[in-house]
């Protein structure tokens, strides 16, 4: 069958928007038809392509950013690769001030694209000469030639999302929407949705997900932002305040959605709709789905697909890193095995052999990021430890060395504890050393670091 194709894009900024519509078909929607807008398609892979293209461009028009100039702004990922995505095509130096809680993922795309990061500390709050926001209005003044684009007031963000977001939807759906579910992080998509559908269907409900944390759900339910602050692992939405740009009267309903539900179902949609989405999609799927399954007659909800799963592999769909957070719950065993995070028993252990060279162990530690290997013999029997410092003593100086075998550089007598022992008694070896092994009869069990040992502490 022949199909008309579009013509190629002249530039990778034409390819911003206009991102497919998916029903979801294998989750549970009550009575309800779920569809979401895959804004994981933009180039950029988020929704904050729309407003860093059109906040860029007005600037431009207005004759805030002239040639030669540098972008600044203060960001929780998604709006700085919007807009280094757009320096980069445009020819400006694009600076970012990050929260600390950001996927390593998002910076390394950050620094790809050319963007300088500096990154803060995300227990703070607006005031705090530390709070991201508040250092980027800071750097403002002192940067010659440089526009703080202020996603949180700039008018072209929800400009972006009132021209181009939403009459996409509207086209999409046929003219039905029932409810549309939107998350806080500037306040541009949700308002600039609202400004939309309350000209063309007053009836469509602007619905509020909002991370467990967050003050927006309590100020949607009672007109009073929450006193208290908490904190939460899904990046990009949820905030601290009532941004400029949130016009929040337009908003007719709000859910809470904390961070077990939200990485619950991102994963869940992997598997079943076979979409990888990022953390902030989950609070929004979790809302949309909670409305869907509450509702009486049919109706036809739309969410997002806020940003795509890719820059969370380290963290969302990283089983030890969910577990080191406790989101996921391990059946107890009583032993040490409650501390142990990657299982010998499960294949999770980064092991060499002693006749393999101190090279190819080296190598291993740089490719995992780790600093000590066990070593077991090709029986499985564990025969010893090397690490980074057992590497530095046995090669520096030494020609040739990184061809000698591990059994010539490793500890062979590393500190090693049968399951039986004691918590307490890891803690007093920890004091001293960098890991302990776990070893009995019934054969080699895994490593216990002092990071393990201090999430099992956390945990308890």
């Amino acid at each position: 069958m022949s199909e008309t194709l579009a013509s190629p894009a002249q530039n990778v900024l034409e390819m911003i928007g206009n991102t497919p519509m998916l029903k979801v078909n294998n989750m549970d929607t009550g009575p309800c038809e779920l569809f979401l807008k895959l804004e994981n398609q933009n180039p950029g892979g988020s929704i904050k392509d729309r407003m860093a293209l059109e906040m860029v461009e007005a600037a431009e028009r207005d004759g805030k950013l002239k040639p030669g100039g540098t972008i600044l702004e203060a960001t929780a990922g998604n709006t700085g690769l919007g807009l280094a995505l757009v320096a980069s095509q445009k020819g400006y130096k694009c600076i970012l001030v990050i929260p600390d809680k950001m996927s390593e993922d998002k910076i390394f795309h950050l620094r790809a694209l050319g963007a300088e990061c500096i990154i803060t500390r995300s227990d703070v709050s607006k005031g705090h000469p530390d709070y991201y926001a508040d250092m980027v209005a800071r750097m403002a003044k002192e940067i010659p030639n440089s526009f703080h684009v202020d996603q949180f007031s700039n008018p072209a963000n929800p400009y972006a999302h009132e021209t181009t977001t939403a009459p996409e939807i509207w086209e999409q759906m046929g003219g039905k929407v029932d409810a549309v579910v939107a998350g806080v992080g500037s306040g541009g998509t949700i308002t600039g949705l609202a400004r939309f559908f309350n000209k063309v269907s007053p009836g469509t409900e602007i619905i509020l997900a909002d991370p467990e944390g967050s003050v927006l759900a309590e100020a949607v339910k009672t007109g009073t932002p929450a006193t208290e602050v908490g904190s939460w692992v899904v990046e990009g939405i949820g905030e601290d305040y009532i941004p400029d740009n949130y016009e929040i009267k337009t908003t007719t309903k709000a859910y809470t959605i904390d961070d077990s539900e939200a990485l619950a179902v991102v994963r869940e949609l992997l598997i079943k709709e076979g979409i990888i989405a990022g953390s902030s999609s989950g609070t929004l799927i979790g809302a949309a789905l909670r409305y869907c399954r509450e509702q009486t007659t049919p109706k036809r909800v739309v969410t997002f697909v806020a940003d795509t799963g890719n820059k969370y592999l380290s963290k969302i769909f990283n089983d030890y890193w969910l577990r080191d957070q406790g989101f996921i719950e391990r059946k107890s065993t009583g032993d040490l095995m409650d501390i142990i995070s990657r299982r010998h028993s499960e294949h999770a252990v980064v092991t060499c052999l002693p006749t393999d060279t101190i090279e190819i162990a080296f190598g291993r530690l740089k490719l995992y990021g780790i600093s000590q290997l066990p070593v077991l013999s090709d029986k499985g029997d564990l025969a010893g430890l090397i690490g980074e410092r057992h590497i530095i003593k046995a090669t520096a100086g030494i020609k040739g060395s990184f061809s000698l075998p591990v059994a010539d550089a490793m500890d062979s007598t590393p500190p090693t504890v049968p399951l039986s022992t004691s918590p307490g008694e890891v803690v007093e070896i920890l004091k001293e050393g960098t890991a302990v092994l776990v070893n009995d009869a019934d054969g080699f069990h895994g490593l216990i670091t002092r990071v393990d040992m201090i999430n099992y502490i956390s945990r308890s």
